[in-house]
């Protein structure tokens, strides 16, 4: 399998498929870059060159005692990056990966980016504190925590079966599929890591790394995200952003990019060319009804 070894000797397995402009995904907690598929099988196919890698602990690459925060994250992405030689590259992060992109390019610049993609992220934050009133409260994550330490493969069957696809809602098309693929990536990770990760994503606060990044951004967010609610996360984040784009998508829940990769995969294709319409390119964007 191909991996980069990091300077504390993590091995980060990835993929790197196609040729053209590079495109890096990050995944979302618990998963691997395999949640990539629909948008790695697409993009190669329309002239891109694609990458996607398993986040440490994730997946196929090293169960990890330490350094599962953001930081080191980041820094293993910029390992990822400079080991391939990648220049003007697109950025793409879902969820955790969308934090584990503003934190990559607040970090370390933009000197290897053109453009980035946020979808259902997780930035500016989530975690309810005096200066994100509207967060969720602590002890939903602490929630989590628990439940992962008591029976973490019940928790990976209950988390795709409920709100993650949507597939709680009324009238909801229920893939078993998706739900078993989800089950599987995240049993192949580290419990320690994805512990710890849980922190990660839920408490660091992204708003620096925001305000910091000087290239185009791609806000793209479900109305009917149950993990990460739009209100807090894309709303406040494209108030931040010097070139920021947002568009909120009726009905779609957080993981659109697998339940409705079509429209997702077209959206930011179009995006990418200048080409996207309905969408809002200022300050004063969406407010929630």
């Amino acid at each position: 399998m191909p991996t980069i070894t990091t300077k504390d000797g993590v091995e980060i397995f990835y993929k790197d498929w196609g040729s053209g402009q590079p495109i890096v995904f990050s995944h979302g907690w618990p998963l691997t870059a395999d949640d990539w598929d629909a948008q790695m099988m697409f993009f190669a196919s329309n002239g891109y060159r694609v990458i996607a890698h398993d986040r440490r602990g994730h997946g196929r690459s090293t169960q990890t005692w330490d350094g599962n925060e953001m930081d080191t994250y980041a820094d293993d992405l910029r390992a990822l990056v400079l080991a391939l030689d990648l220049k003007d590259a697109i950025h793409v992060g879902h969820s955790t990966g969308g934090g584990e992109v503003a934190r990559y390019l607040g970090r370390h610049g933009t000197d290897r980016a053109a453009k980035a993609v946020l979808i259902g992220a997780v930035p500016p934050v989530m975690v309810k504190k005096d200066s994100n009133p509207e967060g969720l409260p602590i002890e939903v994550f602490d929630g989590f925590r628990s439940a992962l330490l008591a029976d973490r493969a019940q928790m990976y069957i209950d988390i795709p079966t409920g709100p993650f696809f949507g597939f709680n809602r009324p009238g909801a098309k229920v893939s078993q599929g998706m739900i078993d693929k989800w089950w599987l990536q995240g049993m192949m990770g580290g419990v320690k890591a994805h512990y710890d990760c849980i922190k990660a994503f839920s408490e660091t606060d992204f708003t620096e790394d925001l305000k910091k990044i000087d290239i185009p951004v791609f806000l793209m967010h479900g109305d009917d995200d149950q993990i990460v609610p739009y209100e807090d996360a894309a709303l406040k984040g494209i108030k931040l952003l010097q070139k920021g784009t947002l568009k909120i998508y009726p009905g779609l829940p957080h993981a659109m990019a697998t339940t409705h990769a079509d429209l997702i995969n077209n959206d930011l294709l179009a995006w990418l060319k200048g080409e996207l319409k309905d969408a809002t390119q200022s300050a004063a964007a969406l407010e929630p009804a």
